[in-house]
């Protein structure tokens, strides 16, 4: 069984104290969904410019380089 990091209620608290607003029933598991698609193409991005610069691996450097493209991509 897989282990949760946060209850459900305490995601909610802690968007609705961030945002000032109320949260819906499923906010929450949409925030993750969201979260897992920006981590997704971020990962896309960086193997596309580490293979660009010819190394075999995705390093921290390389993933640093593309998060602030990815980031824009995904600002509402």
């Amino acid at each position: 069984m897989a282990q949760k990091l946060y209850p459900r209620g305490t995601v909610k608290r802690i968007v609705k104290a961030h945002s000032n607003r109320n949260v819906s029933k499923n906010a929450d598991i949409l925030i993750f969904l969201d979260y897992m698609l920006f981590m997704q193409e971020l990962m896309r991005e960086a193997s596309i410019k580490s293979r660009k610069s010819g190394e075999k691996n995705i390093s921290a450097n390389t993933v640093r380089k593309v998060t602030e493209k990815t980031l824009r991509k995904f600002q509402g």
